[in-house]
């Protein structure tokens, strides 16, 4: 298929993303003594910053790429939910659909970075399934956007958003509208993700998603893809293998599909960039070989990133582009 025709069809797609939202924070400092009080590193802060993560990260990563991306979620009534919303509809997110949840903090996670090293994080969480009222809310707002949409991303990230109830009723839904629905897998889920479009496990959360043992050869790898795909009795599964490259294996046929990273700086939010092109792809008609290759040349582009990156559709024509011209 023609990549560079897929990505311009982007701008024509919507995608929902149900998940779990995060704001992360940085806080930049300096270390020049150790605490006389403990034997600690004292950091002297320069500078904060917040960014968006987990399921945020998806959706900022669709409309970094020129899709229209709208995400259902559950997030507190506190300042840390309001700095998210407003950093969601600074990435032209629709955040009409978000859910609040009186009893549970907006989920904040604090890394102390000193001198370019991470000192320590902070995580402010809850865990656990939500309460009926959440719940019943969060799957309300899933019947009345699915029938507008042109995709769907379960985003999870084992935090209480992506309920059994919550998935069955948008992969239900997703497979009645005819539109593809993919899943980003938390190994504590992996076999409640049933017929779903695509899944895009790392080599790691394949494995133990699965419980298996001794995956070290290519062929061990493919049978993995193949027992995943029986088990959920899904289209396919995209193992992604970092520098090892992508492997898509469907009933059918097994592809797999080399990095196409120049240089690695920074593997953050490569998995979040990986699902969200790929599934703007498949709304975009694109077989799922053709989406995973688009996929795997987003990846490309973020790991050469520092920090939680994203890739334009811009830069991803173009890095398309000069590499079938070299070959």
């Amino acid at each position: 298929m023609n990549l560079p025709k897929i990505i311009d069809s982007f701008k024509k797609q919507s995608i929902l993303v149900i998940g779990d939202t995060m704001v992360d924070k940085f806080i930049w400092g300096k270390v020049a003594r150790i605490s006389p009080e403990a034997p600690v590193p004292v950091v002297e802060v320069t500078k904060d910053t917040e960014t968006l993560g987990g399921a945020g990260n998806v959706a900022n990563n669709i409309t970094s790429l020129g899709g229209k991306a709208v995400i259902i979620s559950a997030i507190g009534e506190d300042n840390t939910g309001r700095s998210m919303i407003d950093m969601l509809k600074e990435k032209g997110v629709n955040t009409d659909h978000l859910v609040f949840d009186a009893h549970r903090p907006t989920i904040i996670k604090t890394r102390i970075i000193a001198t370019n090293q991470q000192v320590v994080r902070v995580d402010r969480e809850i865990k656990g399934v939500f309460s009926h009222s959440t719940e019943s809310k969060i799957i309300k707002n899933i019947e009345a956007v699915i029938p507008k949409v042109n995709g769907v991303i379960i985003s999870d990230y084992a935090k209480g958003v992506v309920s059994q109830k919550v998935l069955k009723k948008a992969i239900s839904l997703s497979k009645k509208h005819k539109i593809p629905v993919t899943v980003d897998p938390k190994v504590e889920n992996f076999r409640m993700y049933k017929r779903v479009t695509a899944m895009t496990p790392n080599t790691k959360e394949a494995i133990e998603g699965m419980h298996a043992k001794n995956i070290a050869t290519e062929q061990d790898v493919v049978n993995l893809g193949k027992k995943i795909l029986k088990t959920l009795n899904s289209d396919s599964v995209l193992i992604t293998r970092g520098e090892m490259g992508m492997t898509l294996v469907q009933p059918d046929k097994v592809t797999t599909i080399p990095t196409r990273a120049k240089e690695v700086y920074d593997v953050t939010g490569a998995g979040d960039t990986v699902i969200s092109t790929m599934t703007l792809a498949l709304a975009a008609k694109a077989d799922l070989v053709s989406a995973a290759e688009i996929a795997n040349f987003a990846a490309g582009i973020v790991v050469g990133k520092l920090g939680t990156a994203t890739a334009s559709s811009v830069e991803l024509k173009k890095t398309i582009s000069e590499f079938y011209k070299t070959k």
